[in-house]
């Protein structure tokens, strides 16, 4: 009687199945390292449009908060908008701009409605890397439950970057003039 021996190894039609599996399983993997690669710069874009939020609310914050432009004799001592010669109002007054030596900004409120394409330092200067990014501030009444709202200040801050990467920062500022003592 004949002895029918085994075939060892793989016919054509199960490499060629071996093959495909393994190509979409590696395409799968490729993919996934792509977009991880692609995507790897984004917390740099979200940090820098961050850091950018930051620095234009502290320089925001750090603004007086008066009832009468800091410039009137009377803006440390008003007790309303009444006691002044002018009146500080939401947006800019006159020829006030944020990149002047001789008329800043020189209020909270003047800072109303500012915004920025490519970020630029207090001179004016584009700083080097930012020109994709930009930024634009609102500044409104109200808030912290008090009775008057005139008193406070909500400031929100809101940087975009690229790749539509999106941050708003706000930060309430409550007047403090006139500095009544007992």
């Amino acid at each position: 009687m004949p002895t029918r021996d085994h075939q060892r190894g793989a016919s054509l039609v199960e490499l060629i199945l071996f093959i495909v599996i393994v190509s979409v399983g590696l395409a799968g993997v490729l993919a996934v390292f792509s977009a991880t690669a692609a995507k790897s710069a984004d917390p740099v874009i979200r940090k820098q449009v961050l850091a950018i939020a930051e620095s234009l609310l502290e320089e925001i914050s750090l603004m007086p908060f008066t009832y009468c432009d800091p410039d009137d004799p009377a803006a440390a001592t008003a007790t309303s908008a009444a006691g002044c010669s002018v009146a500080e109002s939401p947006g800019v007054e006159g020829a006030e701009t944020r990149y002047s030596t001789t008329t800043p900004f020189d209020n909270v409120s003047d800072y109303h409605g500012f915004g920025m394409t490519g970020i630029t330092d207090l001179a004016g200067n584009a700083v080097p890397g930012l020109e994709a990014y930009s930024a634009s501030v609102s500044v409104s009444s109200g808030g912290l439950g008090f009775t008057d709202t005139s008193d406070v200040a909500l400031i929100s801050v809101t940087v975009t970057g690229p790749g539509r990467e999106t941050a708003t920062l706000s930060a309430y500022r409550v007047r403090y003039a006139p500095n009544a003592l007992p």
